[in-house]
């Protein structure tokens, strides 16, 4: 953890908005859910769009995908959003405001917002809302790598991925001192204790835990690849948990070990080794590898691992466009159904999601 205040205590009786962020599959949207349960909190929630992201509610700047999608966003300069944005107009920022506040309960005081893409663009929002304070989460390269890779319209190839990541939070760390409250935590640490850092949250935006409830309600929250959404509850703690960093590390111990392109995944951890130390993380340590094998890696020719290297890329971009023509076909298509047809379709859809996952019916 780390937080930083470079600010006199203010009036608190401001509103306060909190803008949660960090590389996507990093867990910023449970960690949003469970800021939004804070004492005088709000998040946006019921919003009908994918996470209740704010990013996809408003149009006064263009969303991840409007720059590559969200595993290669960063690279795109334009995303990096500063004081001097041409979209801080007073006409745009009142826009923006009375958009979101359309979906927070004005009754309170703080107010949450929760778009993965908020650590690239913080200078942005301070300057759109003066008393805003910004929670980032961090988490190992391996899993946020690997599992953006489940977005096959914008798959990337695992060595931009990591670029991607390391020149994403480049960018935050640069413009971290200008920004008058910033909280950083890992997912590790926060998966490993998720009491101390709701506390410790809670005690950085000036509120307090709520009771547990005896009784709970809940809710579905779109998912853009889980037909059913995800049910979550209302006002109880999300649980964040391990388990699926362990099953994204097993398959970078496959990638590093036994997989046929073995050479190429060790020379990537041996040249990002160095740089993803900065963060406390390791492509190497606790993966079942040899170190020194990987090492070896390192002793390939320049020409053959930009050979490897050009070859994901390339792999990787014909995906892309073999996805994103059928996507185009299939959006034409049904721009040609009536709306009875469609309304079948979605019927349909569901009933076969629901047949594959029984347990979730009651959701």
């Amino acid at each position: 953890m780390d937080e930083t205040s470079n600010q006199p205590d203010g009036d608190q009786s401001r509103r306060k908005y909190v803008f949660v962020g960090g590389s996507p599959r990093s867990g910023t949207s449970l960690l949003g859910r469970n800021i939004a349960r804070l004492e005088d909190c709000t998040g946006l929630k019921n919003t009908g769009v994918f996470e209740d992201e704010g990013q996809f509610l408003q149009d006064v700047y263009p969303t991840a995908s409007a720059y590559g999608g969200s595993s290669r966003c960063g690279f795109d300069l334009r995303i990096h959003r500063t004081e001097s944005s041409d979209l801080l107009a007073p006409e745009k920022v009142a826009r923006l405001r009375a958009t979101w506040h359309s979906y927070w309960d004005n009754s309170k005081t703080i107010f949450v917002e929760k778009t993965p893409e908020n650590f690239l663009m913080t200078r942005f929002l301070q300057a759109a809302f003066p008393n805003s304070y910004f929670v980032v989460l961090r988490r190992h390269p391996v899993p946020v790598s690997i599992a953006g890779q489940k977005w096959v319209v914008n798959v990337t190839s695992l060595n931009r991925m990591f670029q991607h990541w390391l020149l994403c939070y480049k960018i935050f760390e640069q413009d971290k001192k200008y920004l008058k409250h910033v909280y950083q935590l890992r997912y590790e640490d926060y998966v490993d204790n998720p009491d101390k850092y709701h506390q410790e949250i809670a005690a950085f935006i000036g509120t307090r835990l709520t009771e547990p409830p005896r009784e709970d309600t809940f809710r579905t929250v779109l998912q853009q690849w889980n037909a059913l959404g995800l049910r979550v509850p209302e006002r109880a703690m999300e649980i964040p948990s391990a388990v699926y960093n362990k099953k994204y590390f097993d398959r970078w111990s496959y990638f590093l070990t036994r997989s046929p392109f073995r050479a190429y995944y060790r020379y990537m951890a041996r040249k990002y080794e160095p740089e993803f130390a900065k963060y406390g993380y390791s492509l190497i340590k606790g993966f079942a590898v040899n170190e020194e094998s990987v090492h070896q890696a390192a002793r390939i020719s320049t020409n053959t691992a930009a050979v490897y290297c050009r070859m994901a890329d390339a792999c990787a971009m014909l995906v892309r466009a073999a996805i994103r023509s059928r996507g185009y076909i299939k959006r034409r298509l049904r721009a040609q159904l009536p709306e009875s047809a469609k309304l079948k379709v979605k019927h349909m859809l569901r009933k076969m999601a629901i047949t594959k996952r029984p347990d979730l019916i009651s959701s």
